[in-house]
């Protein structure tokens, strides 16, 4: 059996990917205030860390860098999340490797 020494730098794959935001029409968005527990969540399951706290505790988010897995709207579609779909054709997240 073979050992493989791989290390993955997640943060500099992602680098690599292009965005094209559609400012007008986010396709992601919140309830108004949503609950502490299911943002927590949320903070815990984005891949894109999207959803953060600052140290005094106030949430944000930005759709901007979503990578469209969709992990958001499994975990809390039917919580805090008013809107979530796929972005417009030619908007999103590209791909790219290496």
């Amino acid at each position: 059996m073979r050992n493989f020494d791989i290390q993955t730098n997640t943060d500099e794959y992602l680098s690599c990917n292009k965005y094209e935001v559609d400012e007008s029409n986010a396709h992601i968005e919140l309830v108004d205030n949503p609950s502490d527990e299911e943002f927590d969540k949320l903070i815990l399951v984005c891949p894109a860390a999207l959803y953060k706290r600052d140290e005094e505790g106030n949430k944000s988010f930005d759709y901007a860098g979503c990578l469209e897995c969709g992990t958001c709207r499994i975990v809390a579609r039917d919580t805090i999340l008013s809107k979530w779909e796929n972005p417009q054709p030619t908007m999103g997240v590209e791909y790219r490797y290496g």
